[in-house]
């Protein structure tokens, strides 16, 4: 009866311990996986975030040109001025859209499918999500912008623009005191714009140095 008992006991210890060797090692493989797989992730925001650096550091040298020509287009409207018809050029200039679109593709990945608990460092996981809603201040300015020149330089170039006056090598401009101060709104946007963008690209190279 003894031995019976141990032998049993035995086969009971034998069985334990395989349970618990099979969870170890599917713990392990798990452990292994989500490892492999935080990897990958961490490699495709930096991808994205690169990118996303390298488009609004494209964007920042643009809108900054813009101001200077806002600027100068607000200093010569209502005046009589040298070259004042090529300077004036600026105003299609400003009405040129700098679009910004984000590559979130990563980013919305995580959070939809709940991986980014894998992220198990919180500075880590609360720095990518700072980094990534941020990005929120920066398409609202781009929006104020696109308002601006939807909504009033738009409507100027269609109702305050006279386009036969370009052939005669005349300012085609009707009213050059809406102009200006439409011009103002546009620089101040575009100020708003700027700072965002330097903003964005701040983000990007701080998110850059913790995903290394």
């Amino acid at each position: 009866m003894k031995k019976k008992l141990t032998y049993a006991f035995g086969e009971i210890l034998i069985v334990i311990i395989g349970i618990s060797l099979a969870f170890a090692m599917n713990k392990w493989g798990e452990e292994r996986s989500n490892k492999a797989q935080k990897e990958q992730y961490i490699n495709n925001l930096k991808q994205d975030i690169a990118a996303d650096k390298e488009q609004l550091s494209a964007n920042l040298i643009i809108i900054k040109e813009k101001i200077i020509q806002a600027d100068d287009v607000i200093s010569i409207l209502g005046k009589d001025v040298p070259n004042k018809n090529m300077r004036l050029r600026g105003v299609y200039s400003i009405a040129q859209l700098t679009n910004f679109t984000p590559k979130d593709y990563t980013h919305q990945t995580l959070v939809n499918s709940g991986d980014l608990k894998l992220m198990n460092d919180f500075e880590l996981k609360t720095t990518i999500q700072k980094h990534y809603s941020d990005y929120k201040t920066i398409l609202d300015a781009y929006e104020r912008q696109e308002i601006i020149n939807k909504d009033y330089i738009g409507k100027y170039f269609i109702y305050n623009t006279d386009y036969d006056l370009v052939r005669e090598g005349k300012l085609p401009f009707t009213d050059e005191k809406l102009l200006k101060n439409i011009m103002r709104s546009a620089r101040g946007s575009l100020a708003i714009k700027r700072d965002a963008t330097a903003n964005g690209i701040k983000s990007c190279d701080s998110i850059l140095e913790v995903l290394r």
